[in-house]
């Protein structure tokens, strides 16, 4: 079956290389750890590895901090090595999108170092400097997203920059035609190196309102009413897709939080040259409270319908989907939207079949096909992620709250959570290194690993390559038109696919407990029959429909006849 694009009809397996396996024993997963585990992912069966950065960094944000865009980063290995693991992705079939990370560099970066020494350094437009207000105050009140204001004071020329993250990830001045074309040059050295795209981090951000406007009255407020797919955005995109992107057969998905169906609509609209894809929100803050995703609250199914709703729906016919459920910002998807005790791999293998089973490229984080969970350590100095440590600090040691509070919280939201080690056995620090970890191993490694899970047939790893096998067998499952069903249902969440003269129906109990199902109205020709497709559970008899009981997250997928 070939029909569409590639980056449509592939499956996507995110590496988080600090994580994933280490070579030399010093606690660091590396590119030539990722090497030796390439067979895995062919066995696995998908087709693009996305590489979370391994650029130059100081790491003050673990790579995203990257300090010199066309080397590898001293601790991941050598240029060598990276040209290894992109030849031996390819000779297995596998393509490989590469991190971009240009909204912001590290302020270790030459252009950066270059760009403070001087108001008329020919870097010092690079980045986004501004004098203080009258007061010597920041030149605007914004917040950055680590928390804390988004200005950072300089002595040397008395001027603040702009860092919408860390103080050491000061922003890129996208204004500048100079910027822009250091950066469309450093994507064509990648793309000439044979790489098959790009994933843009906060890709949404690099086009600011223009004079740079406080956001209302407060001190310090958040706004990304001012950076978040501002002004100039389309223009960049585009200018980008002209200058490089049109130039190679890649896939590009973009980053971008705050972004509507109504806007990635036109992104990702092919007649536009902007994107393929990009990445929304809106599923990942269905439990954030009021204050943000620290204030967390119980996420209900009915937003988790309504979200994807929106964006089945908005993007149909229109622009493509990423499906994603946890990533290496976002705790693990068992812990967050399954049960990660009784029943960790009944609801893995239903959030699987959810994202599979729905219209767009599905992605899957390094472990999620093993049904890996969040952790929980004793205490913060355990933890490493640069979010989590200045919450812990300004709510805790700034704002009085418990820490018994405050922990709750990072065992819920950290980005940590999706961090820790690659379970690949139950050997010491469960396969990933013969040396200390960079951060600890979750302790349930010896019940969840890669070894056991290659070896019972029955795993959430098998359960994923039927996925991705059958995806490869069926059009239906990537290009077949969504539509809810039983969208009441406090339990079940239910859609068909429909494309050409095929219909499916995907039922899956979201919850713990039985839950009864019967086929709407709107379906009533179909009622004669049905073939099983696939299901997490075993001894499902297939049967003329009337009504269906499930087990507690229990997913079914059945051919309509």
């Amino acid at each position: 079956m070939k029909m569409g694009a590639f980056w449509q009809e592939e499956v996507v397996y995110q590496i988080y290389p600090r994580s994933f396996m280490d070579s030399n024993g010093d606690g660091i997963g590396d590119l030539r750890g990722i090497i030796s585990k390439l067979d895995y992912l062919k066995e696995l069966g998908v087709g693009i590895v996305w590489l979370s950065p391994v650029y130059k960094s100081p790491n003050d944000d673990n790579g995203y901090d990257i300090s010199d865009y066309q080397d590898i980063m001293d601790e991941f290995g050598t240029m060598d090595d990276w040209e290894e693991l992109l030849h031996g992705l390819h000779e297995r079939g596998i393509r490989l999108i590469m991190d971009l990370v240009v909204n912001h560099s590290s302020d270790e970066h030459s252009w950066f170092q270059e760009s403070k020494k001087s108001k008329d350094n020919p870097y010092r437009d690079f980045y986004i400097w501004k004098p203080g207000k009258g007061d010597g105050s920041e030149p605007n009140n914004w917040v950055s997203f680590f928390g804390g204001s988004a200005w950072q004071y300089d002595e040397v020329t008395d001027e603040y920059y702009l860092h919408l993250f860390s103080k050491k990830q000061p922003d890129l001045n996208w204004e500048n035609p100079r910027l822009r074309r250091a950066v469309y040059d450093m994507m064509t050295f990648w793309l000439e190196k044979g790489i098959d795209g790009f994933r843009m981090d906060v890709i949404n951000c690099i086009s600011k309102a223009e004079g740079l406007p406080s956001a209302g009255d407060d001190k310090y407020a958040w706004g990304g009413e001012f950076f978040l797919c501002g002004p100039r955005l389309e223009q960049y995109l585009k200018e980008m897709n002209e200058e490089v992107l049109s130039k190679y057969d890649v896939m590009t998905v973009g980053e971008m939080p705050g972004v509507t169906p109504e806007l990635a609509a036109r992104y990702t609209d092919p007649a536009n040259k902007e994107l393929n894809m990009v990445f929304h929100f809106e599923t990942m803050d269905i439990d954030a409270g009021e204050g943000g995703k620290w204030n967390f609250t119980k996420w209900k199914l009915a937003d988790l319908k309504a979200v994807t709703n929106k964006w089945q729906y908005g993007l149909n016919g229109r622009g493509w989907n990423s499906l994603y459920l946890n990533n290496h910002d976002q705790p693990r998807m068992v812990s967050r939207f399954g049960d990660d005790t009784v029943y960790r791999k009944e609801s893995a293998k239903l959030l699987a079949t959810f994202l599979h089973t729905l219209q767009g490229t599905p992605y899957i984080f390094q472990g999620e096909e093993i049904g890996m969970t969040n952790v929980k350590f004793d205490n913060i100095d355990q933890y490493r992620d640069i979010e989590t440590l200045n919450f812990f600090k300004e709510a805790v040691h700034d704002g009085g709250m418990p820490v018994e509070q405050a922990m709750a919280a990072i065992y819920a939201k950290s980005r940590d959570n999706a961090r820790t080690p690659m379970q690949w056995n139950e050997s010491k620090h469960a396969g990933f290194t013969t040396g200390e970890p960079w951060i600890g191993v979750n302790p349930n490694f010896k019940e969840i690993n890669v070894e056991d899970a290659l070896r019972d047939k029955d795993s959430i790893f098998h359960y994923y390559k039927k996925l991705i096998q059958l995806r490869k067998q069926h059009p239906i499952m990537i290009y077949g038109d969504y539509d809810i069903v039983a969208e009441e249902h406090e339990q079940i969440y239910a859609y068909t696919r429909t494309w050409r003269n095929e219909k499916w129906i995907v039922i899956l109990n979201f919850s713990d407990r039985e839950a009864e199902f019967t086929l709407p109205e709107k379906l009533e020709e179909y009622r004669s029959g049905s073939q099983l497709i696939i299901s997490n559970y075993e001894n499902v008899t297939e049967r003329p429909i009337s009504e269906w009981n499930l087990r507690p997250y229990e997913a079914r997928v059945y051919r309509l006849v």
